[in-house]
């Protein structure tokens, strides 16, 4: 096989492990997937999968990274579709949210799974989770500031409290919320 080709191959290999990885550790948990089996439904020798994730942490760390880009590029290709500057584009968000939390194969936020499995504040994948909220918090606050919200900072801090309510919810009775994210979000925006 020509040398290009075997190169393009290693690209592929990291992503096969990393898809089984995801859809491992976000239906099973982390903790309770174990290397061996990642290994086995991926096909690939433990070298391989070595080669490209020293450890099972560096291995969480690209899964959630990989997890938070999906999550910005949905995001951000949803609210193109609105013009800047308006409460409409603030309350996408939230309809597009309640729409991913309907989907059979949401199981919460894996942010949120991964923090609650590893407590502890210094272990990468909890890092990366909070990289993630600060992340939303940031954008929720701007949206609000675009809108002309007051207090948009305050109110995104509430906003995200119900956007983690919403997935937690989603994780723990496997079932959507009977009142929308976009309904209650609606609500708290016509307060201020």
């Amino acid at each position: 096989m020509p040398k290009k080709l075997q190169d393009g191959a290693k690209p592929l290999l990291r992503e096969q492990i990393l898809n089984i990885a995801d859809e491992l550790f976000y239906s099973e948990g982390i903790r309770a997937t174990g290397v061996d089996t990642i290994i086995a439904k991926s096909g690939v020798a433990k070298s391989t999968l070595y080669r490209y994730f020293p450890s099972k942490d560096d291995l969480v760390v690209a899964y959630l990274e990989q997890r938070n880009q999906r999550f910005w590029d949905l995001l951000e290709a949803e609210l193109a579709k609105y013009p800047s500057h308006s409460v409409e584009k603030l309350l996408r968000v939230f309809t597009w949210l309640d729409e991913l939390l309907a989907k059979p194969e949401c199981l919460g936020c894996p942010f949120i799974i991964t923090t609650a499995e590893y407590g502890e504040l210094d272990y990468p994948g909890h890092q990366v989770a909070v990289k993630h909220k600060e992340a939303v918090l940031a954008r929720l606050t701007q949206l609000g500031e675009e809108a002309n919200i007051n207090n948009a900072y305050e109110l995104a801090s509430i906003l995200l409290l119900l956007i983690d309510g919403a997935f937690v919810q989603r994780r723990l009775f496997g079932k959507v919320a009977k009142v929308s994210l976009a309904e209650a979000a609606e609500g708290l925006i016509n307060k201020q």
